[in-house]
């Protein structure tokens, strides 16, 4: 057999068995072979008979194993069912990646809870996993392990992971305190157009961060004697921007000072975690951040990120394309008024529970239950502005609501060059929106869904919205290559059957 079918296949079952959050020696103990021996196997450095791909399959209970190649993942809805009952919002993907970016600036062992099982998460395990740093799943897979080497292999790095996800860039804020230079790959991640990681560079260059980029690699080297003296102003209230300029100035020895910094409720957590690592944070929630550095950071630290409120908005969305009345728990209120806002003068029909706090002690939380609205189209445009404004991951969702409306919503997508043109996906399924320019949509409403087929849109709000679009629409719709969904969403298809939607997962074979 071939060495890159060996390497192939070892993927399939390292990806199947973090999927069932197994650790290496639990697969080897079904197997009754050792954990080296595993290891092998998923590295692609063992040969392998049928018989143990066979073995592998049934011991994980998966048909990617069983068969050796799977293609794409697809999934089958047959829509116009109601939605009922309750379901819960998983914790932030937005969080976790930045808390798992975050656990390269600690010496000790740092366990985090209810870590969202998704590709983007899975990705960031290759990376970190690749360069030495132990992660392992705990607790029936609920948590996560993480517990860094004494040194990083850097040059062991799983570039192919690395280049899958745009959160490897938050590495260069931790790394910059453990080597005076190092590479990493290009980022990937969603389709969205350009970006470019110059308002990353204009903050890490004050810690003596120089990069220079070449075939698809950044080559980093740092000044260690460098350090801010004076505030650090960002050009851009991004998230990650944002959170990379405080995982840079949390090992520095001093006090930094950051403005025009985003207060979103991804960064809120990576500043609570900052703080049960012993590195004090002012001004939380405001556009000014005062970071008190320590230089070493040596604890053992349990943490609990908070939940997600753009999965909450899919959900919340979810239940206004069925027209069903759905509870949606453990809903971050705090960063979802603004929605709330705007759906309320939409005439959305709703209520809330009295608040209660997240598991992290720190966000608010309430259960939100949504009803069948007759909705009027907003006489503003939908548009994003950073937190505490209508957040920037929210707006797809907006088409596909204003696409159950009465009358003509203007959608202002500003952030991004080309998300605005995946929204107009929704003309096949029997949407009526116009896209005046690369970053304005006009949604024409009510929209009389109609099932159609499709391949998904390579960004992952879109993708999801089209998926909502199709549990609304009477037949049965068929969306292909959802692995961008699975990016951001932990077992979607499942929860939402859960709650009454009808969507089958299924394979090319």
């Amino acid at each position: 057999m071939a060495d890159d079918y060996l390497v192939r296949i070892g993927k399939l079952i390292r990806d199947a068995r973090q999927h069932r959050g197994w650790t290496q020696t639990q697969l080897a103990d079904a197997l009754g072979t050792s954990q080296s021996a595993v290891n092998r196997i998923e590295r692609g450095n063992q040969n392998i008979s049928l018989e143990m791909i066979a073995r592998i399959g049934e011991a994980l209970d998966s048909e990617i194993v069983s068969l050796g190649y799977s293609g794409p993942m697809h999934l089958r809805v047959v829509g116009g069912r109601r939605l009922s009952g309750s379901i819960d919002v998983k914790t932030s993907k937005n969080a976790c990646v930045a808390l798992l970016c975050a656990t390269l600036l600690n010496k000790g062992r740092t366990v985090l809870r209810k870590v969202a099982r998704i590709e983007e998460v899975y990705r960031l395990l290759e990376v970190l996993s690749s360069i030495g740093v132990r992660t392992r799943w705990i607790n029936d897979g609920k948590d996560l392990e993480i517990v860094p080497p004494a040194e990083l292999d850097m040059a062991a790095m799983d570039a192919d992971a690395a280049r899958r996800t745009r959160s490897i860039i938050m590495f260069l804020g931790p790394l910059l305190h453990r080597m005076d230079r190092f590479k990493l790959p290009y980022a990937g991640g969603c389709d969205l157009g350009t970006r470019t990681i110059e308002p990353h560079m204009i903050a890490l260059r004050r810690f003596g961060l120089d990069i220079t980029a070449t075939e698809g690699i950044y080559h980093a080297e740092v000044e260690k004697s460098a350090g801010p003296d004076r505030p650090i102003v960002l050009t851009e209230r991004g998230d990650t921007v944002t959170e990379n300029a405080l995982l840079a100035a949390a090992r520095h020895d001093g006090t930094t000072v950051i403005r025009n910094a985003s207060s979103n409720y991804m960064v809120q957590d990576l500043c609570f975690f900052l703080e049960a690592l012993g590195v004090r944070v002012d001004g939380v929630g405001t556009t000014t951040l005062t970071v008190h550095g320590v230089p070493d950071i040596d604890v053992d630290v349990d943490y609990s990120p908070s939940e997600d409120p753009v999965e909450a908005m899919s959900l919340l969305a979810a239940a206004v394309v069925t027209e069903s009345e759905l509870t949606i728990r453990r809903v971050p209120i705090e960063f979802l008024e603004i929605e709330l806002a705007v759906l309320e003068e939409m005439g959305l029909d709703h209520d809330r529970s009295p608040e209660y706090s997240a598991d992290n002690g720190r966000t608010r939380l309430v259960d939100l239950t949504v009803r069948p609205s007759k909705l009027e189209a907003p006489i503003d445009k939908i548009h994003p502005m950073p937190f505490p404004g209508l957040n920037i991951d929210n707006v797809p969702f907006f088409a596909a609501i204003a696409a159950t409306a009465q009358g003509q919503t203007l959608i202002h997508d500003w952030v991004y060059d080309n998300r605005a043109i995946y929204l107009t996906d929704l003309n096949r399924l029997g949407g009526r929106l116009q896209l005046l320019d690369p970053h304005r949509v006009l949604v024409e409403g009510p929209t009389r869904w109609r099932a159609a087929e499709m391949m998904c849109p390579p960004a992952l709000r879109p993708a999801v919205v089209v998926l909502l679009a199709m549990m609304a629409a009477e037949g049965t719709s068929v969306l292909r290559n959802v692995y961008v969904i699975n990016r951001g969403y932990e077992d979607l298809a499942e929860r939402l059957n859960s709650v009454g939607a009808q969507i089958e997962i299924f394979r090319d074979i």
